[in-house]
């Protein structure tokens, strides 16, 4: 009988990289946060069948205001920037201004905001959509427990 690889086996490599400097946030933390999030986001994606259970490696990249706009614009068509987007190949871009406004707003860090769209995009790949309402409901519910369990980590 064959052995279940394990789960360090199948998770994809996770590369951050802080593009902007307009906003100050803890790369270390957004990092170690994220890292932990990432078996229980992989865990849904082999669940739900999302192209995070196939991937070798997500790349994460923390951008300004300019740069997401233009991305946002490019990619989807919309004005103005936004806070995550996510490509299905395993990039996901999300916006540290952004962050940083809504950080006050719900009690967090701009790291902890920041993390929170990390694994936001993270659940995407996982298979999770939140166009509809409903669907939108429980993706929120999923993504503040991972982050309530990776900030506990």
């Amino acid at each position: 009988m064959r052995k279940n690889p394990s789960p360090e086996r199948i998770l994809p490599a996770l590369v951050i990289a802080g593009r902007q400097r307009a906003v100050s946030y803890d790369h270390g933390r957004l990092a170690a946060i994220v890292r932990a999030a990432l078996p229980a986001c992989v865990a849904v994606a082999i669940r739900l069948g999302g192209p995070l259970a196939g991937l070798r490696s997500v790349e994460i990249s923390v951008l300004g205001s300019c740069a997401m706009a233009k991305i946002h614009r490019e990619f989807l068509d919309e004005p103005g920037p936004t806070d995550v987007i996510t490509f299905p190949y395993g990039e996901i871009v999300v916006c540290a201004p952004i962050a940083a406004s809504r950080a006050r707003e719900f009690r967090h860090t701009v790291t902890e905001e920041l993390a929170l769209y990390c694994i936001h995009g993270l659940l995407h790949l996982a298979g999770h959509d939140d166009l509809q309402p409903g669907d939108a409901k429980r993706m929120h519910w999923e993504q503040d427990r991972i982050l309530k369990a990776a900030l506990q980590a």
